[in-house]
């Protein structure tokens, strides 16, 4: 992948890089850096894999999982590459790259922190994220992607030399972060709002100003809510898996993931400025690039599909289509969503978007809609998802409506109670590729309101 960089934020949000000895032997040689690797997941960020990087080149000739040792952590293979980047598969190179369960306890990053009083985290008088505008408790941080590494078993170089194994642990010295790395985070200053906004740009790998081409928008929901630009990146796959190398092969694209420092969308159907302002980014960045109006797509989960529901009303011809993931809305306001193209998706565990997407939907079906209705299994494997969606897509109707059936979104051990149908629904939600494709078959008809 292009643009990686090291990742070095300190503080809240921060994985963090950090430089420590190298195990080697006078004059043989040797391992000289280590690469912590992450990946996202539909449940954040984790540390998945380690990159040793040697100072020749190396075959995978009887390279072993067996030759290396992560404390803590369940080693799952080891193969050769031509760099960090676990894609970049080969039988010699200078990389090996070590891969890590991801369902160790450790792997995940993400940890939540307990405000202090009187500091920005403190807790607003009576709980909860608040009312849009509302400056929430910043309770998620991302812990540093950071392990040692000892070779504990021979390497074979390409020229049929070993390197032989050391008791000395290597520390990673810098990160790799599969994806996420290949946005930009940027600041856009709204003349008109008067509203600054951070957010995470992702260009197309290919590029071309005299093609035009089409834009995801991705808005987190109140629980990634933070002034740490990457945030929105690590807390799921709602951003990244547009930018994924498989997506961008078969549906190149910009994706453009906000980050939002306040309560953007609030359950009494009130938003904050932030709506105009990412509406003005949209229209910047079209006149910046060469960006297809006809195909800007909106989607997002909770507040931000929330917030995508408030767009299309006030913007009925704004969006070719949306993906509304486990959000609601005051089904009095909703009439303009009748003529558009909406996929919805909710678990029925989800106490509020359920019933709230019932109610809309029924709101839109008295305003001549034709909707297509389906219940699908948060179990179920890409197959079966695809049989399913092909059922719906048959129907040919604008809006569809799908609801995961009671208890399947529920990790196994977890428990239904609290919001766990909630946030479970977009863990699975942005992994139906059927989804992703229907999208990008809409295309914006009637008047531009882009201003």
């Amino acid at each position: 992948m292009p643009s990686r960089r090291d990742f070095l934020i300190a503080s809240a949000g921060a994985l963090l890089a950090i430089s420590v000895p190298a195990f080697a032997r006078n004059g043989a040689s040797r391992a000289k850096s280590a690469i912590a690797v992450t990946q996202v997941f539909g449940d954040g960020i984790r540390l998945t894999a380690v990159a040793v990087e040697y100072d020749a080149p190396v075959t995978d000739q009887n390279l072993a999982a067996a030759s290396f040792r992560v404390e803590g952590r369940t080693i799952t293979g080891a193969f050769v590459s031509t760099s960090a980047d676990p894609a970049l598969r080969a039988n010699s190179g200078h990389f090996v790259i070590v891969t890590l369960s991801p369902e160790d306890k450790n792997a995940v990053l993400a940890e939540k922190i307990a405000p202090k009083n009187g500091s920005p985290l403190s807790p607003m008088a009576g709980g909860g994220p608040g009312k849009a505008g509302d400056i929430p408790v910043y309770d998620t941080v991302y812990r540093r992607a950071e392990t040692n590494i000892v070779q504990s078993g021979p390497v074979t170089r390409v020229d049929g030399h070993a390197i032989s194994a050391s008791p000395r642990a290597l520390k990673t010295t810098q990160i790799e972060n599969l994806i996420v790395d290949d946005f930009q985070q940027l600041e856009f200053n709204d003349p008109k709002t008067g509203k600054m906004l951070r957010y995470n740009l992702f260009v197309p790998k290919d590029y071309r100003a005299g093609t035009s081409w089409p834009l995801v928008l991705f808005m987190h929901d109140a629980g990634a809510t933070s002034d740490v630009t990457r945030t929105t990146l690590f807390q799921g796959l709602g951003a990244v898996v547009w930018a994924s190398p498989e997506d961008q092969a078969k549906r190149p694209c910009f994706v453009l993931a906000p980050q939002y420092a306040e309560i953007i969308a609030d359950d009494d159907a009130h938003t904050s400025d932030m709506l105009d302002t990412t509406i003005n980014l949209i229209s910047m960045l079209a006149g910046k690039y060469s960006i297809d109006r006809n195909r800007l797509y909106t989607t997002g989960q909770s507040g931000g599909c929330m917030m995508s529901i408030a767009m299309d009303i006030k913007y009925p011809d704004f969006f070719a289509a949306s993906f509304l993931v486990a959000g609601q809305w005051d089904a009095s306001l909703v009439q303009p969503l009748a003529r558009q193209k909406l996929w919805i998706l909710v678990s029925q565990d989800d106490d509020k978007a359920w019933p709230g997407q019932n109610a809309i939907t029924a709101t839109l079906e008295k305003s001549g809609a034709k909707i297509s209705r389906a219940t699908w299994d948060g179990t179920w494997t890409p197959a079966e998802y695809r049989t399913a969606f092909e059922k719906v897509d048959a129907e040919g109707c604008f809006i569809n409506y799908v609801t995961l059936r009671k208890g399947t979104v529920i990790p196994a051990g977890q428990s239904s109670a609290g919001a766990g149908g909630h946030r479970n629904t977009w863990r699975i939600a942005y992994t139906i590729e059927p989804i992703r494709e229907w999208l990008f078959r809409q295309r914006r008809v009637g008047s531009n309101s882009l201003k």
